[in-house]
C-alpha cells in the first residue's frame, strides 16, 4: 500500500531508491540541500550533471546516486519566491509532479523529497508544504508504481509545519 512518511533528518542519508535534489538551473551544485547532496555523492555526480545541461524551473533531471545510500538523484529547480504573483505555486507543483513522473519512468518505488524552494529561494514554507502534500497525494491516488514518499525536513520547525500539512492526508503514516 502506498504511503507518505515524514522524518526530520538529513536527506543525504535516506535509504530510498531516489532522493530529490533542490537544485539550481545549472545543476552544478550550490548551497543548502544541493551542496549537501553533491558533497555526499562525490565528484561523479557533478561530472554527470555537467552532461545534462541546464534544467529550467519546474522541470526535473535524473542521475545516479554514486556514494549516496539512494541509488538515484532526481534534480529539480524550484521557483524563487517573488511575492506569489509570477506563477510560483504552479512552478513548485510542477517540480513535485515532474519528479514523480521521472520516478515512475525509472521504476522508482521509494523517493525522498526535501522542502523545495523554502531555503535560499524564499518560498513561504507553510504554502510550500501545502503544495507539496497536495501534489504528492493527488499523484499517489493514481500511481501504482510508487510505494513510499518521504518528506525529509532538516529542522524541527519545518517538520512541525509539514506535520500540520499532512494531517488528514490519506496516505500519511505517522
Amino acid at each position: 500500500m502506498a504511503r507518505i512518511i515524514l522524518v526530520q533528518g538529513d536527506i543525504t542519508r535516506q535509504n530510498t531508491d531516489a532522493i530529490v535534489n533542490a537544485a539550481n538551473n545549472s545543476l552544478q551544485g550550490g548551497g543548502g540541500v544541493d551542496g549537501a547532496i553533491h558533497r555526499a555523492a562525490g565528484p561523479e555526480l557533478l561530472a554527470e550533471c555537467r552532461g545534462l545541461g541546464e534544467c529550467p524551473t519546474g522541470e526535473a533531471r535524473f542521475t545516479k546516486g554514486y556514494k549516496l545510500p539512494a541509488l538515484f538523484v532526481i534534480h529539480t529547480v524550484g521557483p524563487v519566491w517573488e511575492g506569489g504573483k509570477n506563477g510560483e505555486d504552479k512552478l513548485l507543483q510542477s517540480c513535485y509532479k515532474n519528479c514523480l513522473k521521472l520516478a515512475e519512468i525509472y521504476d522508482i518505488r521509494s523517493i525522498s523529497f526535501p522542502s523545495i524552494s523554502t531555503g535560499a529561494y524564499g518560498f513561504p514554507i507553510e504554502r510550500a508544504a501545502k503544495i507539496a502534500v497536495e501534489t504528492v497525494t493527488r499523484f499517489m491516488e493514481r500511481s501504482e508504481k510508487i510505494d513510499k514518499v518521504i518528506f525529509v525536513c532538516f529542522s524541527k520547525k519545518d517538520y512541525e509545519i509539514y506535520l500540520n500539512a499532512l494531517t488528514d492526508t490519506p496516505f500519511f503514516c505517522p
